[in-house]
């Protein structure tokens, strides 16, 4: 009877013992659940879900800064997935949905529609959005201090708008009349079309918005805003980006010129625009995903991120034909045309 108490009392100790080294191998609570917290090791390897909105010169350059860096850092470290949602918000939607199914390590959103997206669809795996306007415009949210307190971080292309209506006085002097063209569905080309809207006020100049809706009005839309102004102006604007022959076609045919938000339009359609690089800033995207995943940086707490350098650039060919007189200043933007005649 002694010896069959020893032996329960050993095995209770034993039982014990294995329960108490169980527990302290558990994770601490709260330490490697929150978003972007838990730093990477050495060989640990990432897949990373790209959505991006559309096709466009602008885009594609952020998209390509964007792996060029964490593939110069990580190298076959990681893999991405990529998928166009070609311009449309719903086809958004399902790529990020399945992005989230597979359970990515992290979600690149380009432009504001994929962005957008993706918020709705995780609050978990880190969002990280480039050539985004306006964050606040984006994500509707209020009281702003340059972070989103959510599992989203990213990039803007935001040029300074003042001085983007500055140019259009610099080189359309005589214009009276500006036509601000856009596509009514992007929320960020609103608010870039609100903010210039007023600079052009303090200018002396009047303007008026035309909106289209989607790519089957473009060309009409187009007709009527050179119609009734003297220049026009077309913000950040992917509908826009994608259709610049139409526009071109129109703008060209009634002689009235057009500034641009970003050179990918203004070389498509435009005589000058205030130009960031959209390679560099892929590339500063990159960088907030490397620090997120190999770091644990929290993007909730990363303030956005903006392009280090402007430039005016003009489209010479374009200017001359209308007569326009190019100041000291500004760099020429080369046509595909031209660069394969040389």
């Amino acid at each position: 009877m002694k010896k069959s108490k020893k032996l329960i009392a050993l095995l209770l100790a034993a039982v014990m013992l294995f329960a108490l080294a169980a527990c302290n191998n558990e994770e601490t609570p709260g330490t490697g659940d929150e978003v972007g917290t838990t730093a990477g090791s050495a060989t640990d390897t990432y897949t990373i879900g790209i959505c991006q909105f559309v096709q466009h010169d602008a885009l594609d350059a952020a998209t390509k800064g964007f792996q060029d860096y964490l593939t110069e850092q990580l190298g076959d470290r990681v893999e991405f997935s990529y998928q166009n949602a070609s311009g449309e918000k719903t086809n958004c939607t399902t790529i990020v949905s399945q992005f989230v199914a597979s359970n990515v390590d992290l979600i690149m959103a380009n432009a504001t529609d994929a962005l957008v997206a993706a918020a709705a669809a995780t609050e978990d795996i880190p969002i990280l959005g480039t050539s985004i306007t306006d964050y606040a415009t984006a994500l509707q949210i209020d009281n702003w201090t340059g972070t989103t307190g959510m599992n989203i971080s990213g990039t803007a292309d935001l040029a300074p708008l003042d001085q983007q209506a500055a140019m259009i006085k610099e080189l359309c002097p005589d214009a009276k009349e500006v036509g601000i063209l856009y596509c009514s569905a992007e929320s960020n080309s609103k608010y870039q079309a609100d903010v210039v809207a007023e600079e052009l006020q303090k200018l002396g100049l009047t303007s008026t918005v035309y909106t289209f809706v989607d790519t089957n009005d473009v060309q009409q839309v187009t007709q009527t805003a050179v119609d009734n102004s003297d220049v026009v102006y077309i913000p950040t604007d992917n509908t826009a980006a994608s259709n610049t022959e139409a526009i071109n076609n129109v703008a060209e045919a009634a002689g009235v010129p057009i500034i641009a938000g970003e050179e990918g339009i203004c070389k498509g359609c435009g005589i000058a625009t205030l130009s960031i690089s959209y390679y560099d800033l892929g590339r500063k995207t990159g960088e907030m995903a490397y620090d997120i995943l190999v770091n644990g940086a929290d993007p909730a707490t990363m303030p956005i991120e903006y392009s280090d350098g402007l430039t005016k650039k003009a489209v010479t060919e374009r200017c001359e034909a209308l007569n326009i007189t190019v100041p000291e200043g500004y760099e020429a933007i080369v046509l595909e045309d031209e660069t394969a005649a040389q």
